[in-house]
């Protein structure tokens, strides 16, 4: 694991902010590059049993920690626009295509991270060849009532930094390890949703909805049936609305929101490490006749 830092343009969201870049590199050349968006409120380094497995299947990873988490500048609980997340990821991708020209890349984001991914993926879809999302929050638990809507850009504008929502850390997974670890790590920001971040989550969310159709990269969509920190509704909505010919939906019965994270998460990881090698072209092309596909892993 390497880390160093990339600085956001002048001009984008949260220009001349540093974020922190962590990268884990296999033996010999990689195969192809995973591009890596976590989810709110954590870092990088979480993720570090899951770029072991990629490593060891020859793939390099790099992550950043977007703006106001982990290590990075900023606020957290807070964003100026949801762009300073996509912009991170742009940042990211140019620092990877310098140091890894042309070998392949995959896209792969968890929870806002798999929001973030497909924000991306609406603009930058052709420097992949395949994506997967976990837990991606793409559409709230309940629809937002019209005072909802309302309040939210109320207080984006004139509160911005107020906290209005607590994630509950019981809800990531059911491993009380995981819980506690999550808990103790000094880099997990544990405090409220600022109220611009909340805003700019929702109009995300809707921006994802609306431009879904646009997609047509090979994706796979990974969520947990018993995640209550966001809707499987969301990876569902994108199964039906990208235009992927290449789509897979995996629900996995029983497993709370870091399906990563989860007991099971051994399988979880073999079937996104082998979605991605069936779709890295010097490795094993995918198959013709993939098609699409809407699985209950039992």
């Amino acid at each position: 694991m390497v880390g160093s830092a990339i600085v956001l343009p002048a001009g984008s969201a949260g220009a001349g902010a540093k974020l922190h870049v962590t990268r884990w590199l296999p033996e010999g050349s990689p195969k192809a590059i995973v591009l890596l968006a976590h989810g709110y409120a954590e870092h990088a380094g979480r993720y570090e049993h899951v770029a072991q497995r990629l490593t060891d299947a020859g793939y390099a990873v790099y992550a950043i920690d977007h703006w106001g988490h982990g290590r990075s500048d900023g606020t957290p609980g807070f964003v100026p626009r949801f762009s300073a997340f996509t912009g991170g990821m742009a940042e990211l991708l140019t620092l990877v295509e310098v140091h890894h020209a042309g070998v392949p890349r995959v896209l792969l984001g968890h929870s806002m991270g798999g929001l973030i991914a497909t924000l991306f993926l609406i603009e930058r879809q052709d420097a992949f060849v395949a994506a997967a999302l976990s837990g991606p929050a793409i559409v709230p638990g309940a629809p937002p009532s019209r005072f909802t809507v309302w309040i939210s850009r109320f207080l984006s504008r004139f509160f911005p930094r107020l906290g209005v929502l607590a994630l509950d850390a019981e809800g990531v997974s059911r491993d009380p390890a995981v819980v506690a670890a999550y808990r103790a790590d000094p880099l997990v920001y544990t405090g409220k949703i600022g109220a611009r971040l909340g805003k700019e989550f929702m109009e995300a969310m809707a921006a994802a909805q609306a431009g879904a159709a646009t997609i047509t990269l090979p994706i796979l969509l990974q969520h947990g049936e018993a995640d209550k920190l966001t809707a499987p509704e969301g990876s569902r909505y994108l199964f039906e609305h990208v235009s992927s010919a290449d789509k897979r939906l995996i629900v996995y019965p029983g497993l709370f929101h870091e399906i990563y994270n989860e007991p099971e998460r051994d399988a979880v990881l073999d079937d996104l490490v082998g979605w991605f090698d069936a779709h890295v072209p010097t490795q094993n092309p995918s198959p013709s006749g993939e098609g699409q596909r809407d699985l209950v892993r039992r």
